[in-house]
């Protein structure tokens, strides 16, 4: 099977080409995607496999793309993939709630997916956490409110949040991810602020959970930035 992972040099890609290899997966071709990565190369399998453009990879028609690039990435490229046949995975929100494209969580509505399903949109890190406890419980007593509090690591806002944590530790001045410091200290806004005083990524918890289990489930969210690296907690 010939794998495009989009993305690969970021923090998201190098955790997918992590597990791709950590699970065996029938991966015969590599094809490492990056708009700025060209000339360099990612570790895969025990070897240096060279980083391409969206073009090269499109021209190799791979059966399967990771995307892990951002919304304007996947709104551009991903259909681009479809054209010849590529199924795409994307990691962005640019997909999740479009009326066309399916939210999944395997385990929960992986049936729903169809053969000429070509863009399949994944969740939200926080909703798949918060999705995978309540589908049981949704099933067995029906769901009606929900209420969360999410407790987020700065890898989900990605490596310049990570080098400005580990900077403030240290005590040295570096670029800032966040608008305030984040060592010892949490930020109540993940994400920029809607019209209707919640952040986008809570309304990402809102919106998402209700597309996957039921849109009549009520869904209040409260997202916060927290100083570790990697895992993100919540209580609901």
């Amino acid at each position: 099977m010939k794998v495009a992972v989009v993305g690969a040099t970021g923090m998201v890609g190098g955790v997918m080409l992590k597990v791709l290899e950590e699970r065996g997966f029938p991966v015969d071709v590599l094809l490492p995607v990056a708009s700025e990565g060209r000339g360099r190369t990612v570790r895969f399998r025990g070897q240096d496999v060279p980083v391409m453009g969206m073009e090269a990879a499109i021209a190799q028609r791979p059966d399967l793309a990771l995307f892990s690039a951002g919304g304007g990435t996947s709104l551009e490229w991903a259909p681009r993939f479809a054209e010849v046949g590529c199924t795409v995975i994307d990691n962005s929100s640019a997909w999740r709630m479009q009326v066309d494209k399916k939210l999944v969580v395997p385990e929960i509505n992986g049936d729903v997916l169809r053969a000429e399903d070509r863009i399949i949109a994944n969740p939200n890190c926080s909703t798949i956490q918060l999705v995978l406890t309540l589908a049981p419980l949704h099933e067995a007593y029906t769901v009606e409110r929900v209420i969360v509090s999410t407790y987020q690591s700065v890898t989900g806002t990605g490596m310049k949040a990570v080098s400005q944590l580990e900077n403030e530790r240290k005590g040295v001045k570096g670029d800032m991810a966040y608008p305030f410091p984040i060592d010892r200290n949490v930020i109540p806004r993940c994400d920029v602020f809607t019209d209707n005083g919640y952040t986008k990524e809570e309304m990402k918890l809102v919106n998402e959970t209700r597309k996957i289990l039921d849109p009549a489930i009520r869904v209040t969210a409260t997202a916060v930035r927290v100083p570790v690296t990697g895992g993100h907690s919540e209580a609901v």
